[in-house]
């Protein structure tokens, strides 16, 4: 029921519509009056001509006040009328004037002058038995050419049809000779009444839908005409804008080269605000935060980036004062979480500089401070400038590097402690460059992860040590259960169980050689693929590792909620071993826990005989660490176990 009221309201035009339909319809009405105002001057011209030639032939200049009267005063009302319509119309739509009050007096005025034309000539007409084609005309002309709402239109038409009514009813029909119409012009003039109303609302609700959808396609437009250039959560500019600008300023031939500056922001422990307070408060923080940057850097270019991080381009005047006031003004913001703002600062060394690449060299000085607390800003310099150079090499060349065998292997023993004999490894990645000479694993695999490149590296760790599995077992070496790190990002980029299987298939390894590592940072984004992942590798038969707990805040919450075969205790609670003494207690109890939990302990870090006795005494049953070996190639830890360093444990001897 509410549904058919509202559409009775709407389509009788009772419903209050927005400011752009007004304005469509104003428009719509402007541009048919300057039709109906043409043909009305012409017409009105040509019968004034036609009357004024009529008296002069027909010798009737004595009788002209008699013609003025009748038909001259009518003509030249309409005309007038039919002028200022035109002029008023024409002016609106080349846009000389927007007085909708002045338009719309003129065009009742416009269409009152017809109809009373209409009735008038209309009278005379009937009078002597003619048609009041007249009068219908003008009715149509300016009801039906014209927009009105639908009250309107039965006001005015209404009105003008009873009350011509009225006048012919009083006077004698021709036909008949009496006074009053017929039954047949009453049932024929209601009839064209109510033609004339439904012409009207017809008229007016297809002007009324067209209007709708060009608003909403005007809408439309002007949205994506927003955000193609405007951030949609924080409303400042976004990164198309700032590049598209950008270019421009360094074009610019009055633009001072030397002093331009590119700023990166980023607002550290962000992610752990949104954790605690949730993504609506985190967004408003946002929101915020993009404000006071854009304040604090008036008249310069500033965008936001990606999710809290900002960019600016500035003048390198007073850009450090700015800098450091508006990181004082941001701790004020913070809560529980401590809120920290570090800023990069890129500064081209010529004109030519490349506005992602700027962005890019900023964005990494920045991230170079990152948990240094006593910095906010860090200009891009030469020592950054090697870095990054390295960083690019890196995600250029890890295709190549692969494929010329760059990558190495290293592997590091898990000891058991109650033989100290070696009962597993860990394989490490290195990269043995022709330019850089042998790269740690700290200096690509955070990089790779950034570009979303890791499962390359880590598919190509997997090849490698099943790989040496198959050679130690062709040549009768010894080969121990290997274990292998997966990154969180192997699981979304790409299908790595099913990888893994083939090339342990390909290689014919046995799937209790090969144990995953997954660390217990990658566990706490949540991710649905991670579970599922978790219980497949284990439904082929890989053992599963949780690597680094107790790095994490949810470690009990990770233990609670996956199954794990091996828990591996994060180094750094072996970290003031000697110091402090809340160290042996928290350890026993992680390995009590283990064994409640039915997984097997394993302590990373262990580099005195003093925390392996510990770690054995305690019952935790492997340990890893330098005081049995750092991670070496395959070929120096078979000299390790042949010189009787390293002694592999029985049930893996030949």
């Amino acid at each position: 029921m509410k549904k058919v009221m509202k559409w009775l309201s709407s389509g009788l035009g009772f419903e209050k519509q927005s400011k752009y339909v007004n304005e469509y319809f104003f428009r719509a009405n402007m541009r048919a009056s300057i039709y109906m105002s043409v043909v009305v001057i012409v017409l009105e011209i040509w019968m004034i001509i036609r009357l004024t030639n009529t008296i002069i032939t027909n010798h009737l200049q004595d009788n002209f006040m008699h013609y003025f009267e009748k038909y001259y005063i009518n003509y030249i009302i309409l005309l007038v009328s039919g002028i200022m319509m035109l002029v008023f119309s024409l002016r609106y739509i080349r846009g000389k004037t927007n007085n909708h009050g002045v338009g719309q007096c003129i065009k009742w005025i416009f269409t009152f002058v017809c109809i009373y034309f209409g009735i008038k000539i209309s009278m005379n007409d009937y009078a002597k038995g003619e048609q009041i084609l007249t009068f219908l005309t003008m009715e149509l002309f300016s009801m039906c050419l014209l927009t009105w709402k639908p009250l309107a239109a039965f006001i005015i038409s209404g009105g003008s049809y009873l009350y011509f009514f009225i006048r012919i009813n009083d006077m004698v029909a021709v036909n008949t000779g009496e006074v009053g119409t017929t039954l047949a012009t009453q049932i024929n003039f209601f009839t064209m009444w109510i033609s004339t109303m439904m012409v009207c609302v017809a008229n007016y609700n297809n002007t009324r839908l067209q209007a709708l959808k060009d608003e909403n396609l005007e809408q439309i437009n002007a949205y994506l005409s927003k955000i193609s250039v405007e951030d949609e959560l924080t409303g400042i500019h976004n990164m198309v804008y700032f590049r598209s600008e950008a270019e421009k300023v360094l074009h610019y031939v009055i633009t001072d080269k030397e002093n331009i500056l590119f700023l990166f922001f980023d607002i550290e422990n962000f992610k752990s605000y949104n954790e605690k307070y949730g993504f609506q408060a985190g967004n408003e923080l946002l929101i915020k935060i993009a404000h006071m940057i854009e304040e604090a850097f008036t008249g310069s270019l500033v965008s936001r980036f990606s999710d809290d991080h900002f960019v600016v381009l500035t003048s390198v005047e007073g850009a450090q004062n700015k800098v450091g006031q508006l990181s004082g003004e941001i701790k004020k913001l913070q809560k529980e979480v401590h809120l920290e703002l570090k800023c990069g600062a890129y500064k081209p060394a010529d004109d030519k500089a490349d506005i992602s690449q700027a962005c890019d060299r900023a964005r990494f000085a920045c991230n170079s401070i990152k948990k240094h607390y006593d910095r906010t800003l860090r200009y891009y310099d030469k020592s950054l400038e090697d870095k990054f150079q390295l960083k690019q090499y890196i995600v250029n060349n890890i295709d190549t590097a692969i494929e010329n065998g760059y990558i190495k292997v290293f592997y590091q023993p898990v000891v058991n402690t109650e033989d100290s004999s070696i009962c597993g490894l860990e394989a490490l990645a290195r990269w043995q460059d022709p330019n850089y000479g042998l790269l740690p694993p700290g200096a690509f695999i955070e990089i790779l992860e950034e570009y979303r490149q890791i499962y390359k590296l880590d598919l190509c760790m997997v090849e490698s040590v099943c790989r040496d599995y198959r050679e130690s077992v062709e040549s009768g070496e010894p080969f121990v259960p290997v274990s292998l790190n997966f990154s969180r990002l192997d699981f979304e980029l790409c299908d790595i169980v099913g990888s893994l299987c083939e090339i342990v298939e390909k290689y014919n390894v046995p799937k209790e050689f090969i144990d995953i590592e997954i660390t217990e940072s990658a566990l706490t984004d949540q991710q649905d693929f991670l579970p599922n992942a978790i219980k497949s590798l284990r439904s082929f038969g890989y053992k599963v590792w949780l690597d680094d707990f107790g790095s994490g805040y949810s470690s009990l919450n990770v233990l609670k909620d996956y199954h794990f075969d091996v828990l591996k205790i994060d180094m750094k609670f072996l970290t003031g071993f000697d110091s402090n003494e809340k160290t042996r207690p928290i350890l026993e109890n992680i390995v009590d826990l283990t064994k409640q939990l039915k997984m097997v302990s394993l302590t990373e870090g262990v580099e005195t005989k003093e925390q392996f006795d510990f770690l054995s005494h305690i019952g935790c049953n492997r340990a890893q660490g330098y005081l049995f070996s750092k991670p070496v190639p395959i070929e120096k830890l078979r000299e390790k176990i042949a010189a009787g360093e390293l002694r592999v444990s029985k049930e893996y001897m030949h």
